[in-house]
């Protein structure tokens, strides 16, 4: 008795501290943020909704979520949860499923003993913590136990584990599989393989493996409307991202008018900064009469959704329309400056120049023979077994550069045709003894042809190179556009051998052009605050006329402190204090013009600002007329039922994704700092071998596309350089120039007299 009543005690001990010690249960699960845990008269555990006060008994927390879930049939839904909550336990459920059925197929694949080590548990509510050297102990209820090989030997699917042969030989079938399946995709639908270049690419891949077998792809629906609201949203974010950078070195808003497949007039606003070019919306105005006033308050609204604080420049279309209202804008906003798009000046001006009497003459006798060429088989086969052919762009009536991108290109394949028309293959051809063949012969074989196109791509080269510049989205390139101009002159006179006769067509064209579209106040700034231009002191135009349009820039758009501007453009002009530096003049070419500021303008802080500020802007709304390609994409044939609401959340959601990978993005692009091989006369307009089969649609479009023309392979060189007398058309009869006898129409009389080079002749 006595030692059965000694041996209670310690007996009791030992049961209170295994109890006591066994396991310690810790909530981490999320779901009971949601649930209060309590017990019946019988000891159960109880759980009560935080939402609807509804209490439970028996099942764990997983039941409870199917309870906020609002999953039937284990247990009854509740109604007065909120919509995320319910989203978020329907996730957690989903996610518990999938792990359970990944889990027994790993298991079954690798084709070993299942180990109950890994079996998901139903209590994932709650944490096991052992003290340390105590025996763990079973744990009771629906977990199983283990046995002692599952605690020394590995499974296969243990992380780290060697596979065994047959699963890798399954597991590469698998990645063939998945790898058919997108590729049967991309055919099924006609996708263009360069799809696979995204950056979101691998992203979705990577999204839908982590998601697990049985994921199910969005619907129709789901894809439509809520998945391309909820990515306009994200996309909006990234938008609001961009104001600080236009508060900050400012903007330039810029519009342009189009018309869709469904024949609906729409109106395109874009925002340009360094940082990317933002496209803010797309208005359908086909129910608005293009009045002045009605296209005011259209651009106001959008200058107020910007700020007009923000905008230092307004780029629109050439029309009167859209010019009266740009010009009412500005006298609300005194701070922004209006002009046309300077690329489609640039246009204009080669329309011009491609309407002359002996540029049409030439256009026509050029366009026989690419439709000869083209209307055969078996001559453009003949062609195509040439070392390093391609295709010939044929004459279209298409944009007003296309004239000059087929000169060049046909010049390109002169000796090719003269080849073909020469050989023995066509010689014996019956085609060759039809009339069409003897005139296109005879033109392939006229010398004179061939050096009028020669004259022709020359004078083109150096408006085209100025295009090039303007057209850029990468750079700011409004601090090139005034002494482009004068150099893009100055090219085409040395052409010519600085014969006034002979280039006064040509630049008197570009003369009229400047002074009713370009003349602008901003532009004069823009190259007077040039540091490339401003420390050239031998071709800087120091003349009245430029630097009162400066000050009358600062008197009339500038709301800061003018006295002290006006001052401190007395250190930049004369290079005191901080603009003193050689390093600073040596880096005034080399460096972009605003970044060149934001470095050396410190010792003028009021002018640095203003000069970040207007040469951060550019200068053509091109930008516009790509995202008309961009809506010809989205809004194609098939999909021509769109309405204007989702074409718009299309374009706005495809165009401003970019702006997060637009470093990852760029193409080839002509470099703004090149200026001074604008007036070199060496450069062939033709198409870049990376992409030689340019096709008729494509070429229409040439003039906006990225990488159309190669930039020249040297260095910037400097005015010297580029009045080489290489540059001149050698070994060409230039006063035959246009038509075989006498002057061309339109050419005034024999004149030698030079022209003046001053720039202030713009």
């Amino acid at each position: 008795m006595e030692t059965e009543t000694g041996s209670t005690p310690s007996h009791e001990a030992d049961s209170n501290v295994m109890e006591s010690s066994s396991r310690v249960r810790e909530k981490v699960d999320p779901a009971w943020e949601h649930f209060s845990l309590g017990t019946d008269e019988k000891g159960r555990n109880t759980f009560t909704c935080m939402y609807c006060r509804q209490t439970y008994k028996g099942g764990g927390i997983n039941r409870m979520k199917k309870h906020l879930a609002g999953i039937k049939g284990d247990i009854g839904s509740c109604k007065k949860v909120s919509h995320d909550v319910r989203y978020q336990m329907l996730e957690y459920v989903k996610e518990f499923e999938l792990k359970k059925k990944a889990e027994k197929q790993r298991q079954v694949e690798m084709f070993s003993v299942p180990s109950t080590n890994s079996d998901i548990q139903e209590d994932e509510d709650v944490q096991e913590v052992y003290s340390s050297g105590l025996p763990k102990k079973l744990v009771l209820g629906k977990r199983k136990g283990t046995n002692l090989g599952d605690n020394y030997f590995a499974p296969r699917t243990t992380p780290g584990a060697q596979p065994g042969l047959k699963s890798v030989f399954q597991s590469k079938e698998r990645v063939r599989q998945a790898d058919m399946a997108i590729a049967r995709f991309l055919y099924d639908n006609c996708i263009p393989f360069n799809v696979v270049n995204s950056v979101y690419y691998q992203k979705m891949i990577d999204a839908v493996a982590a998601a697990g077998p049985g994921y199910k792809a969005p619907s129709y629906h789901a894809v439509r409307v809520s998945l391309l609201r909820d990515q306009k949203k994200e996309v909006q974010l990234l938008v609001e991202s961009q104001r600080r950078h236009w508060a900050e070195v400012g903007c330039t808003l810029m519009a342009d008018g189009w018309t869709d497949t469904r024949h609906r007039s729409l109106i395109n606003f874009l925002v340009y900064c360094p940082r990317g070019m933002v496209f803010v919306k797309s208005v359908d105005a086909s129910d608005i009469v293009k009045s002045t006033r009605n296209l005011y308050k259209l651009f106001d609204e959008v200058v107020t959704w910007v700020g007009p604080k923000n905008i230092v420049h307004m780029v629109t279309d050439n029309a009167s329309n859209y010019v009266s209202a740009g010009k009412l804008l500005c006298e609300k906003y005194k701070t922004i400056s209006w002009s046309p798009c300077a690329a489609h000046c640039l246009n204009l001006v080669l329309q011009d120049m491609g309407e002359m009497p002996h540029v049409e003459r030439l256009k026509k006798r050029a366009s026989k023979v690419t439709v000869f060429i083209y209307n055969h088989v078996a001559l453009i086969a003949w062609l195509r077994k040439r070392p390093g052919w391609t295709d010939i762009v044929r004459v279209g009536a298409t944009r007003f550069a296309t004239t000059f991108l087929s000169f060049g290109s046909l010049h390109v394949h002169k000796h090719d045709l003269q080849a073909l028309v020469t050989s023995k293959f066509f010689v014996d051809n019956r085609l060759a003894r039809e009339s069409k063949a003897k005139e296109v012969v005879s033109i392939i074989l006229d010398n004179t042809f061939w050096d009028d196109i020669n004259v022709l791509v020359k004078i083109s080269s150096p408006l085209i190179r100025l295009l090039r510049i303007v057209d850029s989205d990468q750079r700011p390139a409004i601090g090139y556009v005034y002494e482009g101009m004068h150099r893009a002159r100055l090219g085409i006179k040395k052409i010519f051998r600085m014969k006034k006769h002979l280039y006064k067509p040509y630049t008197s064209i570009i003369k009229i052009r400047w002074d009713k579209h370009l003349r602008k106040d901003l532009h004069a700034a823009a190259y007077w605050l040039n540091p490339a231009f401003q420390y050239d002191e031998e071709n800087f135009c120091r003349k009245p006329a430029v630097h009162m349009a400066v000050l009358d820039y600062i008197g009339t758009k500038y709301d800061g402190d003018k006295e002290k501007v006006i001052k401190e453009t007395q250190y930049f002009r004369d290079r005191i204090g901080s603009f003193d530096r050689e390093l600073a003049l040596s880096t005034s070419t080399t460096t972009h013009p605003d970044e060149w500021w934001k470095l050396w303008g410190a010792d003028a802080p009021n002018l640095q600002k203003l000069a970040i500020r207007i040469l951060s802007q550019t200068s053509a709304s091109s930008g516009c007329e790509r995202c008309w390609s961009l809506f010809d994409q989205i809004h194609s044939k098939r999909r021509n039922r769109l309405e204007h609401q989702r074409l718009n959340d299309l374009v706005f959601v495809h165009h401003n994704l970019r702006l997060k990978h637009r470093l990852y993005n760029k193409k080839f692009n002509f470099d703004p700092i090149d200026y001074a091989s604008i007036d070199k006369t060496d450069f062939w307009v033709f198409v870049e071998e990376e992409d030689p089969y340019l096709n008729y649609e494509e070429l229409e479009n040439a003039i906006y596309e990225e990488g159309a023309y190669p930039a020249s392979e040297g260095p910037s060189s400097n005015m010297e350089e580029s009045v080489d007398d290489s540059s001149e058309v050698e070994g060409i009869d230039l006063g035959t120039f246009g038509q075989p006898v006498g002057p061309p129409p339109g050419f005034p009389g024999n004149d030698d007299e030079h022209d003046d080079l001053d720039i202030d002749d713009l």
